[in-house]
């Protein structure tokens, strides 16, 4: 895998501009905070962010794949101003459950999401390489 930094620019905060990669692609669907019971066990969203992000993790584990092999990350999200209020605590939840790997990353602010009580929702693309 290689991230892709274009010479001169300033260096992303916690993803990357864009990452090279060869091998099994694995595409997790968007998930959501809560279990794997499908109960939510929190309303906060720093809360939900980390089961989100584990349950990212948990799918990725099915494939033999890790939070190293992830290249695109999409979060949508349902508040823009509590992400950017919270982003400390943010990257403490998204370091305890994904270390410091940081692929290629978006976060959209949606309107709502499907499920009535979900606060984000994030999907992954990863390539475990050959």
């Amino acid at each position: 895998m290689q991230t892709l930094h274009p010479q001169g620019w300033t260096p992303p905060k916690g993803y990357a501009n864009g990452v090279a990669a060869r091998g099994t692609q694995i595409f997790v669907g968007g998930q959501i905070g809560w279990n794997g019971q499908q109960q939510f066990e929190s309303d906060d969203f720093i809360h939900q962010t980390r089961q989100a992000l584990q349950n990212v993790r948990d799918v990725l584990a099915c494939a033999g794949a890790g939070p190293e092999h992830m290249v695109r990350m999409t979060w949508y999200i349902l508040d823009r101003d509590e992400y950017n209020a919270r982003l400390r605590e943010l990257g403490d939840a998204y370091r305890s459950v994904m270390g410091r790997e940081f692929p290629a990353m978006t976060c959209v602010e949606v309107r709502r999401l499907v499920e009535a009580r979900a606060k984000v929702e994030i999907e992954v693309t990863a390539v475990l390489p050959d």
